[in-house]
């Protein structure tokens, strides 16, 4: 395989100020699916990347104990002394765990080992599913500010389970960002975790949106992808990214090198899918309807329609 020309170096942290991108708050999404394999990880630090490559200031919350969004951005175990974990049991600030990477002005909070006996020191905490929103948030007499005022767009990578990590995620959000897999049994899997952020919005976090769907690894060649596409839209409507993620096997290589694939070849398929991506995503935020979609809307289609995704159709 064919390495891409030499990186640029990193940038210092942005420091904190207010985020004129986003009318002076930074937006924090939730990229979530219960399901694994779906392309979240790699959704996530692919359109953080673009993101960034556009003049956004963007981190990256490595939430999944595997670390996979880590590892594709480039950071190393042996730059991985605290991360995610210490940040959740108040053992390190926001400025300790964060992490430059190789994109400018693109940071990280990497996953540590540790990570994946969280959910079990979780449950003995105080206020255990606002333990991610309270350190990022700040506000405290004397504290630095929140990411809220210190980056434009903040994408928390959840695992793949619906389980005291991605309730934190959860609660911690403004929204949250579905990928989904173009394949019938992710789509079914799909009600789930709607029926879950509904929870959560009326349980934890009332401003909780659902921001959109991606569809991801579409292959046109198959039939199955167009009619899970039809019935996500048909479902979903405007809540459906126009952009569709293909299968793209330099996609899959790109983590290999622990780069992103925009970075790794920005000429191939998939680094254009995400470029689009990203300038719908900001299209959406410049109109207006980053939220006005998800609240025309409804949270949760389940309560109107009474009928599961992929009950009908395929």
């Amino acid at each position: 395989m064919t390495d891409a020309p030499t990186l640029t170096p990193p940038v210092a942290r942005p420091a904190p100020s207010a985020s004129p991108a986003t009318g002076g708050r930074g937006e924090i999404v939730a990229v979530a699916n219960q399901k694994g394999g779906v392309g979240k990880t790699t959704t996530a630090i692919n359109l953080a990347t673009a993101l960034a490559a556009v003049g956004r200031r963007v981190l990256v919350i490595d939430l999944d104990p595997q670390g996979n969004a880590s590892t594709g951005l480039g950071i190393a175990n042996a730059q991985r002394r605290i991360g995610t974990y210490d940040l959740l049991i108040g053992a390190a600030t926001l400025d300790e765990v964060m992490v430059d990477t190789a994109v400018p002005g693109l940071a990280v909070i990497p996953s540590t080992i540790d990570l994946s006996a969280a959910e079990l020191e979780l449950v003995d905490l105080e206020r255990r599913e606002n333990r991610l929103r309270d350190a990022l948030r700040g506000g405290a007499a004397g504290a630095p500010a929140g990411v809220e005022a210190r980056f434009d767009y903040v994408l928390i990578d959840c695992p793949p389970a619906l389980g005291l990590l991605t309730l934190n995620g959860l609660v911690a959000a403004d929204s949250v960002l579905v990928p989904l897999q173009c394949e019938f049994l992710a789509l079914e899997g799909l009600s789930q975790l709607v029926r879950t952020i509904d929870r959560v919005t009326h349980a934890f976090n009332p401003q909780l949106q659902l921001q959109g769907i991606v569809l991801t690894m579409y292959d046109g060649r198959n039939k199955l992808s167009s009619l899970v596409e039809e019935d996500a839209r048909s479902y979903f409507g405007a809540k459906v990214y126009d952009t569709v993620i293909p299968r793209n096997v330099r996609v899959s290589e790109a983590p290999s090198h622990g780069k992103p694939v925009l970075l790794y070849d920005l000429a191939c398929a998939g680094s254009q899918a995400y470029v689009k991506l990203a300038g719908e995503v900001l299209r959406r935020e410049k109109n207006g309807s980053r939220r006005d979609v998800a609240t025309h809307a409804g949270i949760s289609p389940l309560s109107e329609t009474g009928k599961t995704p992929g009950s009908d159709g395929i």
